[in-house]
This record gives structure tokens, sequence and C-alpha cells, in this order.
């Protein structure tokens, strides 16, 4: 294995998207109840069993009658709720009440809103003119039926499970979540109940990627810590390869004791990029063996954290069966200067204001400084062609 140029951020990320998806096998298809369906992927499509809505309906309380009649006094012949239709018609001089949602009676084309009129005992007095079609939702303006409500390949957000809901879809097919092994490799990592030693560390990237596997709709299984020898780390790695994806932590760097490479290789693994220029992130592996892909994410744990977000998490995504891969880049104003060294693009700890429009960088001492994520909520983008920013520009953030 030999790389001789390492890719930017955005040749590395195309490299994933493109990898997976030409290479993904249809992933499994399995049903849920809809109740349990959020956060899973779609397998089929939903459409419409009616339009929707299926009768015009109110948009306001207020009075259903003909535009053509006002201004002018109309007699009320009847109350129609939402829940109740209104079996008559509207004739030339009535008018129906009508609350929000109801039903728009037949002959009636406008609704006039409560405030806009006078009661005059069974009268209603409208002193305006009155636009047809005025506050009615009519029928079929949402949606006609057997229209494509969700497509195949979509995550089931609250949204999509109410309209599921809305069209009687009480089970979905979903796609089967994806199996993620999880290894975290160094002779410095001691498990949690254990007390470390100075020179040692508990093994957190374990249960970081765990929780960020689940967030992106897959199955973690943590494989117990490898040491830095080449020969047990291969055989973790070899259980690691049965999963649909693995991840592991550690041993991606270029001292001598760093055997993940090299385990792989011996376990005929194609690399297809092995450096990223991003901080923190640079030593970042992505590659695939026994039809398995794999990511070789760096050691100190906030590396572990972005380089997942950045690129392993697209991957999962697209062998989950999703269709569309959105990174939450979005852009806020700087709350003071910022500079770095040209040359990577960098994800640094930040914190962005409640209202999502000032963003504050957090001092931090490297990648090892969980405790600065903690403090923010966001990543600051700073791109890798530029060195300064101006306190009140707008940079590029990463949501946390």
């Amino acid at each position: 294995m030999a790389f001789v140029t390492p890719l930017s951020f955005e040749q590395a990320r195309q490299c994933v998207i493109e990898r997976v998806r030409a290479a993904r096998p249809a992933p499994a298809g399995e049903e849920a109840p809809l109740e349990a369906a959020a956060g899973r992927v779609l397998a089929e499509e939903v459409t419409a069993d009616r339009d929707y809505p299926p009768l015009a309906r109110s948009l306001r309380d207020g009075y259903a009658l003909r535009s053509g009649d006002v201004p002018g006094r109309l007699r009320v012949i009847a109350e129609v709720r939402a829940g109740e239709r209104f079996q008559g018609a509207v004739s030339a001089g009535e008018a129906v009440e009508i609350m929000t949602g109801a039903p728009v009676p037949e002959g009636a084309d406008a609704v006039v809103m409560l405030e806009h009129v006078r009661r005059e005992g069974d009268y209603v007095a409208v002193d305006g003119a009155v636009e047809r079609g005025q506050w009615i939702n009519p029928q079929g303006s949402e949606t006609r039926r057997g229209e494509r409500l969700l497509e195949a390949g979509r995550r089931l957000g609250f949204a999509e499970i109410a309209m599921a809901a809305t069209v009687g879809r009480a089970r979905l097919r979903v796609h089967r979540q994806p199996r993620v092994c999880v290894l975290a490799t160094g002779d410095e990592i001691v498990e949690l109940p254990e007390r470390p030693l100075d020179h040692q560390v508990r093994n957190s990237n374990a249960y970081s990627l765990a929780a960020q596997v689940r967030r992106a709709g897959g199955l973690p299984e943590l494989l117990p810590p490898a040491p830095d020898r080449t020969e047990a780390t291969r055989a973790l790695i070899e259980r690691g390869l049965e999963a649909d994806l693995l991840l592991i932590s550690g041993g991606v760097s270029a001292s001598k004791y760093d055997v993940v490479e090299r385990a792989l290789a011996e376990l005929g693994a194609e690399f297809f990029f092995d450096r990223v220029l991003i901080q923190p992130g640079q030593p970042l592996v992505f590659g695939r063996a026994r039809g398995t892909f794999f990511f070789g994410l760096p050691g100190n744990p906030v590396s572990t954290m972005v380089t997942f977000e950045l690129f392993a998490r697209a991957a999962l995504e697209l062998l989950g069966g999703q269709s569309e891969l959105l990174l939450p880049l979005l852009k806020a104003r700087l709350a003071a200067p910022f500079r770095h060294k040209p040359g990577l693009t960098r994800f640094l700890p930040a914190r962005l204001s409640a209202d999502g429009a000032e963003l504050t960088p957090i001092p931090w001492q490297g990648s090892s400084d969980v405790a600065a994520v903690i403090r923010g909520n966001a990543f600051l983008v700073a791109e890798a062609d530029r060195e300064s920013w101006q306190a009140g520009e707008l940079m590029r953030v990463l949501l946390r």
C-alpha cells in the first residue's frame, strides 16, 4: 500500500460515498410497527389512500357563505363543527356557522372569520367584499389519492411518521439496521470498570462510537480492545469484518506500534486512502476487506468523533438503505476573530448561540480534549485555503 497525496476533506468524503454507493448490497427489509419505526429507513413507498383533505374544509372559525351575497345580511341556517358534515346546502342569502377543520357546506364558496362579522340573532352581517375561496382548503389541495408521499430510502422522522399514520399505515417495511463492529486498539486502553494507571486511558472511543452508530441508524457491537500486536489485532479485525461495517480506532499513524494497516493488508484489504487534510483526524484509513468496508479512525477521542461524523456516518447511512446524505453544515457569524494555518480544513470545538446566529470558538488542548467538545455544541469549520476571519464574518459550522 502506497499513498503519495493525501486527499482533501471534500475528496475523501466523495470517495467514501462513491465507493459505498457503488458496492453496497441491497439492504434486507423487515416490517416494523409504526410506533417503532422512527429513525429507521423506509424500504417501500407510501402513497395517499385518498385525497387530502378528502373534502373542502374551513381554515378558520367563521361563516361559510356565497361570496356573491356579500356585503350583506345573511340568515344563519345551521352550525357545523369539525367531525360533522352539514347535509343541506347554502342558498342565496344564507350562511352556516363553521368551525376550523369542518367540511365546507355545498353551495358555499368562501369563509368569513368571526372577527369580521356582526352576529344579529339568526342573522350575520358582513360589511366587506369576500374573495371566492377565502379561508377554504380545497379537496385534494395537499395531496391526491395515489400520489407518492414517502419514497424508499427516506429516514423516518416525526413528520414522516405523522404522514404514514394519516394514510392509515400501522406497519411499515423498513431496511434492516446495519451491524457495526467497533474495535479500539492500543496497549494503553483499559476497560471502564478498571482503575487506569497514569499511563493508561479508559476505552471511551468504543462508547462514543457506539452512540454515534446508533444515532446514524446502526446496531453497534463492541469488540474487546486490541493490543499493539499484529497477530492479535488481525484476529479481532477478522471478527469485525463479519459485520456490515467495521470501525477501528487507533493504530493508524506512522509509529512502528501502529499495526492496524499491517493487519488489514495481511487480510487482503483494498485501501482507498490513508490520510486526509483535516484537523483533527489526518491519519484516516478507508478501505474494504472480505466484502466489508472499514474505517481506521485516529485514536484520539475528538479525532474519532469528528472523522466518524464526516466520513463513516455517510457510509453507514448508505449501507442502511438511506438515499439522501446530509452533512449539517450551516453558517453563523463569528463572535471573535479567528486565525489558523492554511493547508488543512479544521473542525474545532465551538458554541453556537441559542438562536443559531453567533459562533464562539472554544479554546482546546488538542484532539484528546473531550472536555472542550462538551463545553461547546458544534464544530467551527476553518477552510483550508483561508487564514483568518474577523468578528462578524460568516463561518461554516458542523452541528454536533
